[in-house]
């Protein structure tokens, strides 16, 4: 799906932000979670996160279940499907990290 993985490489390399949307993505893979539980597990501003989700969603890379505080956001299948592509991307804008290694993984 080549224009899935043009999406991907927009919005996690080529556009500001994409880091954080990429550490977003893979924290909701392992632990679907609501804006706050986002925030501060990956020690992020509310509202920054709040910005991250909305692009997330507008690009339909993110679901979301329930209304208001209680709202759980979930990859969506068509990620879940092309998460090998995410991984691929995942290791690329690690090396352009501080260190030049590969981002660690969310625990």
């Amino acid at each position: 799906m080549l224009s899935f993985k043009r999406l991907l490489w927009w919005i996690l390399a080529g556009s500001a932000g994409g880091l954080n949307r990429a550490r977003i993505l893979r924290l909701l893979k392992n632990y679907p979670s609501n804006y706050n539980q986002i925030a501060k597990t990956l020690g992020l501003d509310y509202k920054t996160v709040r910005h991250h989700m909305d692009v997330l969603s507008q690009n339909k890379l993110v679901n979301s279940q329930g209304e208001g505080y209680g709202k759980v956001f979930f990859i969506s299948p068509d990620l879940e499907d092309n998460w090998t592509i995410f991984e691929e991307i995942w290791v690329e804008i690690g090396k352009k990290n501080k260190t030049g290694e590969p981002m660690e993984e969310i625990k």
